[in-house]
């Protein structure tokens, strides 16, 4: 596992259902490896302009990620998940949205 990769996690809907959701791996955490993610959703319109970024289904990186359909990947959703937890990847963003992406959460973080 490496950050910018996609996995698919169980993650507890609002009725408290868990369903299977694409997470965007951004980093590992100490002490223990676990990683920070952030969700990733086909809803479009849940997307925060200037901070999160929508993947297009048109974009010539796409069939790398893995995803079914255009979708945005939410900075604002993220929780740390147990590697083992992680059963494994199914696709990655190019190193420039990875790189996108953690400048803005630390932008975000840092004001």
């Amino acid at each position: 596992m490496n950050q910018g990769d996609i996995a698919t996690i169980p993650i507890i809907t609002s009725s408290g259902v868990p369903k299977n959701r694409p997470v965007l791996l951004l980093k590992q955490m100490p002490p223990f490896g676990d990683w920070l993610v952030c969700g990733i959703s086909g809803q479009l319109h849940q997307e925060v302009k200037g901070f999160d970024v929508v993947v297009l289904d048109n974009d010539p990186d796409f069939a790398a990620t893995g995803l079914r359909n255009s979708s945005v990947i939410r900075l604002g959703y993220l929780a740390v998940v147990p590697k083992k937890d992680i059963p494994g990847i199914i696709g990655a963003i190019d190193s420039g949205t990875l790189k996108l992406l953690l400048q803005r959460l630390v932008d975000h973080l840092s004001k």
